[in-house]
């Protein structure tokens, strides 16, 4: 058959069709995704992280099945364990400890599946867990940020003394933005004491309180993450002190004390894209090939009080 100008360009408009309905068909196809998050739902801040990853699921057609591992390292494993068992294409997990969860998640991986951290990364990284990538801020440096901050905005000086509270001292996020306090606190003299608040907003205030009322020296304070910066001025307030107080993330109660004064700032982290990005980034490498890559929420993360009421509309939502 003699191949004319007329049939060339009929079979290549063929292949064509036929290329972009195999793309077309390839898209319609769930991608089945599970999202482990270390922590239970009533912990507010992963609000937002959930209607990041749910509307990533509608926009990218997803499959998506959200659990909780409720701050249990054995249960967070057999999330994981289970999720590989189960054929999912990839898992976003929030990888709170940086040696729990090694074994489980490079496990994963050498199954062929796509493990995204989120929210919470090993403290080395890549080098220290098997994930191919993560999305969330850089903790250390956040800490780091709002200790210097703090240092300059209220005279912290040589032989002051600064009390930094953490809902779980061993967890990554803990030892990584309390690391990056302690390390702007020790370039300048000062002294951190810190204790373990736990998870139950009422019970950290009283912790918080009494060690404020212990320690009258105390020149400043520091949430760690969304518990102790949620009830840190209701703390002060029960002490009866006069302090600075600066911490993490964003919830009703941390946006009115930002608003009031009665809180210098808290360092955002963008919940909704640390929700979004994972599921979005698992959805374009099963289908189509493409690299994970890691994603910095944290940068303009400073809210003071010039800023925050940009974001107050949109706390448990998009922030």
């Amino acid at each position: 058959m003699k191949l004319t100008k007329k049939k060339a360009a009929l079979l290549a408009g063929c292949a064509l069709f036929a290329t972009a309905g195999g793309v077309m068909a390839q898209d319609q196809v769930p991608v089945k995704t599970t999202m482990i998050i270390y922590l239970d739902p009533s912990v507010q801040f992963f609000n937002p992280v959930v209607k990041g990853a749910q509307d990533a699921a509608a926009a990218f057609n997803v499959d998506l099945d959200v659990q909780y591992a409720n701050n249990d390292p054995v249960r967070q494993n057999d999330l994981i364990d289970t999720a590989v068992a189960t054929g999912v294409d990839g898992i976003a997990v929030a990888i709170s400890s940086s040696d729990a969860f090694d074994a489980s998640i490079c496990a994963a991986v050498d199954a062929g599946l796509i493990v995204i951290g989120f929210n919470n990364d090993d403290l080395e990284g890549s080098a220290g867990n098997c994930r191919q990538a993560y999305v969330g801020m850089n903790e250390e440096a956040s800490g780091y940020e709002l200790g210097i901050r703090m240092i300059e905005a209220f005279d912290l000086k040589e032989g002051d003394t600064v009390f930094n509270p953490r809902e779980i001292p061993e967890a990554s996020f803990a030892v990584a933005r309390g690391g990056g306090i302690e390390r702007a606190m020790t370039e300048h003299g000062i002294k951190v004491e810190t204790v373990r608040a736990g998870l139950d907003p009422a019970e950290a205030q009283n912790i918080m309180a009494q060690a404020l009322i212990a320690n009258p020296n105390i020149k400043a304070v520091f949430g760690t993450g969304s518990v102790t910066s949620t009830v840190g001025a209701g703390a002060i307030r029960d002490a009866g002190v006069d302090v600075p107080f600066g911490g993490f993330d964003l919830a009703v109660e941390i946006v009115n004390a930002v608003e009031s004064g009665a809180m210098f700032a808290t360092m955002d982290q963008q919940p909704y894209l640390q929700g979004y990005y994972p599921i979005a980034q698992i959805a374009m490498a099963a289908r189509y090939g493409l690299t994970p890559t890691d994603v910095d929420t944290g940068q303009g993360a400073f809210l003071d009080q010039a800023r925050i009421g940009v974001v107050k509309p949109f706390i448990g939502t998009y922030r």
